[in-house]
């Protein structure tokens, strides 16, 4: 039987749980694992890592607007490989190839 107490839950942000190198390094290969054929899917991540690290300092360090990188990077955003390399890069992270397992 309820108690008539409610709950309240905070949203989930997976950027809240990101807290070092080694945290995103495994979010990011789990996310390609996942959905690696999905640009839209990695594109999402690094957003998600650019809120965990600072999405204003990001901004400056690619030289994009802050707005521009939330669009770019959200569920819906189309952002060119160019703006996927220079986010990476900002990060500390290249883009690199392997051949398929």
């Amino acid at each position: 039987m309820l108690s008539g107490k409610s709950e309240t839950f905070s949203r989930y942000d997976t950027a809240d749980y990101l807290k070092n190198d080694e945290d995103i390094l495994a979010y990011l290969e789990a996310v390609m694992e996942e959905g690696g054929d999905d640009p839209a899917y990695i594109a999402r991540a690094l957003g998600v890592v650019a809120r965990a690290r600072n999405m204003s300092q990001l901004a400056r360090d690619t030289g994009l607007s802050r707005e521009g990188l939330y669009k770019a990077l959200s569920e819906d955003g189309n952002p060119t490989f160019a703006t996927i390399v220079k986010v990476a890069h900002a990060l500390g992270l290249r883009v690199s190839f392997r051949p398929a397992a």
